[in-house]
């Protein structure tokens, strides 16, 4: 449980960096705001427009007799808009990183060189077309299996009780983790360390990932507010990947952060 609140303090530790330093915190919140008003207007047409495609989508519903028929389709539009607010949470982290990838690069060298003992900041050595290539691949598994389990999460929530008690629950966390993951790649990509080696490093550790990206995807939620922390995200994920690799950070307790009787990874 140590961990859970260790996850929280790296988010916390994040957002201080990004508030001490406005010029970083300025650049990285372009990126979000381009992904916000892609995805407001996407959002705004499936309001407009969801009830006329799910009509589309249901001919065998047109000769049922009323209401039953606008229920059937009220649920259905209800449930899609549902669905694609839990894939924007999903995806919006993914999307916006992809989109600011130079930005939150350059943000999160800066982190390093803040907290390296000896103000240095690991170097992929890679061409910029060919980090964007590796970001917009793995990018794209992640959001896969992000969908997967949202499916997955949607299906469940018919179950009677647990799908309204137990099922949203299981999202946060999910969603936690896959925030987490994309969050900490642009640190630990620089670092050469591939996506399934990542996946591996964050399973070990999950009580701290789910410390620090499910409070992150709760405040997602909040119009507008995945804009404003973003940057400090990505600053604090780049903290928590150094703790998770080991890394020696200037001023840090980071053994404090490790479970008792653990030693940081």
């Amino acid at each position: 449980m140590r961990d859970l609140g260790a996850g929280f303090s790296y988010l916390l530790k994040g957002q201080r960096w990004v508030a001490r330093h406005g010029k970083q915190y300025g650049f990285g919140l372009l990126p979000g705001l381009i992904t916000l008003v892609l995805y407001a207007a996407a959002l705004t047409a499936l309001a407009l427009w969801g009830e006329d495609a799910v009509a589309w989508a249901t001919p065998f519903a047109d000769d049922w007799s009323s209401p039953w028929a606008g229920l059937f389709r009220g649920f259905l539009t209800v449930v899609l808009f549902a669905l694609a607010l839990l894939l924007s949470v999903l995806t919006f982290t993914a999307v916006t990183l992809l989109v600011g990838q130079p930005f939150y690069e350059s943000l999160s060298e800066q982190v390093d060189r803040d907290v390296s003992p000896d103000g240095t900041a690991p170097e992929s050595g890679l061409p910029l077309w060919r980090e964007l290539w590796i970001s917009a691949r793995d990018s794209l598994r992640i959001v896969v299996r992000a969908a997967v389990w949202g499916a997955l999460l949607f299906a469940a929530g018919f179950i009677p009780v647990a799908g309204q008690t137990v099922v949203p629950v299981l999202g946060f966390f999910v969603t936690g983790f896959f925030l987490t993951e994309e969050l900490t790649a642009v640190a630990l990509q620089r670092r050469g360390v591939e996506l399934r080696d990542r996946l591996a490093l964050l399973r070990s550790r999950k009580m701290l990932v789910w410390g620090f990206g499910t409070p992150l995807g709760l405040a997602f939620l909040v119009p507008f507010v995945a804009v404003f922390l973003m940057p400090g995200a990505v600053a604090g994920a780049t903290l928590m990947a150094r703790h998770l690799l080991g890394e020696e950070t200037a001023g840090d307790d980071r053994d404090a952060a490790a479970p008792e009787g653990e030693v940081a990874r």
